[in-house]
């Protein structure tokens, strides 16, 4: 059996990943109490139901106490030898506070309180604290659209290998901000910028001309082998602690030139040896998979 817990704030995708899950087979349980969970898992097992995925929603909506004993409960389903994901969406708060005013819906924890709502979206973020600290996958949706955030779920969730370590390499820029889901995070911004040669501006650092441009540097080829020796170095000692997800994230100014470069760099690197890589750029908005060094398509 197959247990994907989905959490988070609310405005950050929770219904969309759950309509996505559903879509792929899973029995799907919005709103679920949390000390619901081991009996439904019961209820299931025992009943020789046909559901072998199950995916549930549990959040700020149930009362605190519930949320409070969420960490001794998920311990209890995961002893009785149940593959189980927690999966936790999160969003910029600034981002909440637009579609909230823009969609005029009430968050649910203004509904019985005199919260306003950017105090609503603190303590709820409070509340679910300890769910993020033990969550396998954290997925910031602050600028993903909805196509995007199922094609997330459905690669990274319901695409899963049941054992093993999911790595995903990202490029970003820290003018729009570091990635809510980063887990290590290296600043190229260092490094000499293409952006101010007019002719390498427009392009990116998969393009050949800003390539040639970066390698003509010796310090760029010394931080992308730092970088490669890092991550190989302590990489299995994130994979001996059981993590199922690690993104490292390499930013530079803009997101375009230096971080994306490095991070094809890397993810290319890191596939020779640990098939599945995820290589992702945040602000050309491309994502692609790289089970094998030969495959280099875009999604």
């Amino acid at each position: 059996m197959q247990l994907v817990i989905i959490s988070g704030r609310s405005g950050s995708g929770k219904s969309i990943a759950l309509q996505a899950l559903e879509d792929l087979g899973y029995y799907a349980i919005d709103n679920l109490p949390a000390m619901l969970l081991g009996p439904l898992v019961d209820e299931l097992r025992s009943g020789q139901s046909l559901r072998s995925s199950i995916a549930v929603s549990i959040d700020a909506r149930n009362l605190p106490h519930a949320l409070e004993r969420f960490p001794a409960l998920l311990e209890d389903v995961r002893a009785r030898n149940i593959h189980c994901q927690v999966v936790y969406l999160t969003t910029d708060a600034r981002i909440l506070l637009e579609r909230y005013s823009a969609t005029r819906r009430r968050h649910p924890l203004t509904r019985d309180s005199q919260m306003t709502l950017a105090e609503a979206i603190d303590c709820e973020e409070a509340a679910l604290a300890e769910i993020r600290d033990l969550a396998d996958l954290v997925i910031d949706t602050s600028r993903l659209s909805v196509h995007d955030l199922r094609g997330r779920i459905t690669d990274q969730v319901a695409g899963h290998r049941r054992e093993g370590l999911t790595l995903t390499v990202e490029s970003f820029g820290f003018k729009r901000g570091v990635p809510l889901d980063a887990d290590i995070v290296f600043d190229a911004r260092c490094l000499p910028n293409p952006y101010w040669d007019p002719q390498l501006r427009d392009a990116t650092g998969r393009d050949d001309s800003v390539i040639a441009f970066l390698d003509s540097y010796p310090m760029v080829a010394e931080m992308a082998a730092d970088i490669l020796a890092w991550v190989e170095r302590w990489l299995p000692r994130y994979q001996a602690s059981q993590r199922s997800y690690l993104t490292v994230a390499i930013g530079c100014t803009g997101g375009q030139h230096r971080s994306v470069y490095l991070a094809e760099g890397l993810a290319h690197r890191l596939a020779a040896a640990s098939p599945g890589v995820r290589l992702r750029h945040r602000e050309l908005g491309l994502q692609r998979n790289l089970p094998a060094p030969d495959t280099d398509e875009d999604r």
